[in-house]
């Protein structure tokens, strides 16, 4: 797998998660502390995640953040 399939993966892969958690953008991202507008960029790949915000979105989501590189 390349990087860029990886980071697709990724993004598809937090947009799931949240989604199974019955949470909207706007909720995951209060709970993660990060802005509404980034959540929705990582979900669509048009930013990547540094490792600390995969341990926030894992926090939030009550998860490992193993769990999140699932795919």
């Amino acid at each position: 797998m390349d990087t860029k399939d990886f980071y697709i993966k990724l993004s598809s892969r937090i947009k799931f998660l949240r989604e199974n958690a019955h949470l909207t953008q706007e909720q995951l991202a209060e709970k993660a502390d990060l802005s509404l507008d980034f959540l929705g960029k990582l979900e669509i790949n048009y930013r990547k995640p540094s490792l600390r915000t995969i341990v926030k979105l894992a926090n939030a989501l009550k998860i490992e953040p193993f769990e999140i590189l699932k795919f």
